[in-house]
C-alpha cells in the first residue's frame, strides 16, 4: 500500500498499472455479531464510536465492469450513522440479498461491512469489458449501484429494480484504503481540489441536485421560492447553493446563528433561525400543533413578501413534515428524502389535497445527475462544503458529530492521503474561488 501511496504522491500515476495489488486493506467496518449491542438504547444514545472499527479486511475480487481504486478521502453521511446504530435496520440484510443475486456478488455477504458511500481517489485496476477508465485516472465516484438487466431502469436508472447504494446496501465502501465501485459509478475528480474536497460532494450534491433541480425531483425555475430545511448542513448546503445558483429565492431554515452566517456566506438573505423562534411543531408524542405551522408560515411570508413557497426542500422527516405541507403554496412541492428524524411522517391532508399540492419522493440520484452535479463543482459554479476533516482511525468521532448535527456542511475523512491539502491540479481556477471553498472552515 506504501508503494501505491508513494506513487500518487509522486505523481507517477502510470506506475499504478504494474505495482501488485495488496491482498489487505484497512477500512471502517461494522460487524455482524455485533448488531445487538445497543438495543434497549434511545437513538441519541447509540453511539458510533462503540460500533465503528477500522479493520485490516481482504481486498475483493474484481469483476466484470469494476474497478478497485485508491482511497484518498472520503467523507460522512447520514446513511453511515444509520448502518453504525443499526437503524432503521441493520446492513447486513441487505448484504445478504445481494449476495444472493449472483455468485459474484456473493463476495458482498460477509460478517463484516466496509461502509462509506463518497470517495476521491485514483484507479488502480478495472475488470474485463472496461474502456473509459484507466489506472491512473484521478476519480470521484457516486454511490448508485445498478445492474440494468431489467428494462425497468433504462429510461431513470433510480428504477432499476436492483439499484442499490453502494457503501450502504453493498459492502467495499468508501471510508477505506482501496474501495471497489462499478466503472459507471466514477467521474472525473474535480482539478481544483484537494482529494478531501472532491471526495465531500459526492453524495449529498448529487442527491440535492436531483431532489431541486431535475425534472425527476421539483424541476425548480428562475424565481421560485424554495424553503430549505437544514439549509447549512450536508444536503441543504448544496440545495441552497443550487437555489441561489438557478436564479431561485431560498428561505433557509438553520437551528443556530452561526449556521444563519453560513447561509449569508453562501449569498442566502432569508433566513429563519429555528431555534430563535422557537418552534415546537408537535405538542407531544402523540400530536402536532397547527398553530405552529401557521406562525412558521407567517414568518415565511413575512421574509419574501407575502410569498408562499413553491419548493419545499424536506428531509427531516417526521418533525417537520406537517409543518412542510402546510406552508407549500397552492399547486406548490413538497420533495423529500432521507427522514432523519424519523420515517414515519403525518400530515393534515386537507392542506395537500384541497390545494393541489404534490409530494415527490426522490432518492439519491442516476448517473447522468451525479454527472452534471459532478460538472457544476469542476467548473466552480457549486462548491464544496466542507468544514471538518478526520483521520481514517478517527471515523467512528466524525459519525458521532453528524449524528448529533454538532457539524456544519460535510464532514471529511482522510483515508491514503497523509495530510489535507494534496491533489491539486487547476491551481488558477482554484485562486479564483478559494473564499466559497473554505467558506464553512472560517471562523
Amino acid at each position: 500500500m506504501q508503494k501505491i501511496l508513494d506513487a500518487i504522491l509522486a505523481d507517477e500515476l502510470d506506475a499504478l498499472a504494474h505495482l501488485p495489488v495488496p491482498q489487505t486493506y484497512r477500512g471502517v467496518t461494522v460487524h455482524a455479531d455485533e448488531v445487538e449491542i445497543f438495543d434497549g438504547l434511545a437513538t441519541a444514545d447509540k453511539d458510533p464510536r462503540r460500533s465503528l472499527h477500522l479493520d485490516e479486511v481482504p481486498t475483493p475480487e474484481l469483476g466484470p465492469g469494476e474497478a478497485l481504486v485508491a482511497v484518498m478521502a472520503s467523507a460522512i453521511n447520514y446513511n453511515t450513522v444509520w448502518t453504525s446504530i443499526f437503524e432503521p435496520l441493520s446492513t447486513f440484510g441487505f448484504l445478504k440479498r445481494y449476495g444472493k443475486t449472483s455468485p459474484l456478488a456473493s463476495r458482498h455477504d460477509q460478517p463484516y461491512h466496509v461502509v462509506g458511500s463518497d470517495l476521491a481517489g485514483v484507479v488502480l485496476r478495472t475488470g474485463p469489458g472496461v474502456q473509459a477508465w484507466k489506472p491512473g485516472d484521478e476519480v470521484v465516484a457516486h454511490c448508485l449501484s445498478v445492474e440494468l438487466e431489467s428494462p425497468d431502469g433504462h429510461n431513470d436508472t433510480m428504477l432499476d429494480p436492483e439499484q442499490r447504494i453502494w457503501g450502504f446496501e453493498t459492502n467495499f465502501g468508501g471510508l477505506a484504503e482501496l474501495a471497489l465501485v462499478k466503472t459507471n459509478q466514477l467521474m472525473p475528480k474535480p482539478r481544483h481540489l484537494t482529494w478531501e474536497e472532491a471526495a465531500s460532494p459526492g453524495l449529498v450534491n448529487s442527491t440535492a441536485y436531483r431532489q431541486l433541480v431535475s425534472t425527476n425531483g421539483a424541476n425548480m425555475k428562475q424565481g421560485d421560492t424554495v424553503l430549505i430545511w437544514g439549509a447549512s448542513g450536508g444536503l441543504g448546503s448544496y440545495a441552497t447553493q443550487f437555489a441561489l445558483n438557478g436564479g431561485a429565492i431560498p428561505v433557509c431554515v438553520v437551528s443556530s446563528e452561526e449556521k444563519a452566517e453560513l447561509c449569508r456566506r453562501m449569498g442566502a438573505e432569508l433566513i429563519i433561525n429555528r431555534s430563535a423562534e422557537g418552534y415546537r411543531f408537535w405538542k407531544d408524542e402523540h400530536e402536532q400543533d397547527p398553530k405552529e405551522w401557521k406562525r412558521f408560515g407567517a414568518k415565511i411570508r413575512e421574509l419574501t413578501g407575502g410569498d408562499d413557497p413553491d419548493i419545499v426542500f424536506e428531509h427531516p422527516g417526521r418533525e417537520t413534515f406537517g409543518a412542510s405541507v402546510y406552508v407549500a403554496r397552492k399547486g406548490g412541492t413538497i420533495v423529500t428524502c432521507a427522514s432523519t428524524s424519523g420515517f414515519l411522517h403525518s400530515y393534515d391532508n386537507r392542506y395537500l389535497w384541497m390545494n393541489l399540492k404534490r409530494i415527490i419522493g426522490s432518492h439519491f440520484a442516476n448517473y447522468r445527475e451525479a454527472w452534471e452535479a459532478n460538472r457544476l463543482i469542476a467548473k466552480g459554479k457549486i462548491h464544496p462544503t466542507l468544514s471538518k476533516v478526520y483521520t481514517l482511525a478517527e471515523t467512528g468521532q466524525a459519525a458521532r458529530d453528524v449524528q448529533s448535527n454538532a457539524h456544519q456542511g460535510k464532514v471529511g475523512v482522510l483515508c491514503l492521503a497523509p495530510a489535507e491539502g494534496l491533489g491539486v491540479r487547476d491551481g488558477e481556477l482554484r485562486a479564483r474561488h478559494l473564499s466559497d471553498i473554505n467558506r464553512f472552515r472560517e471562523g
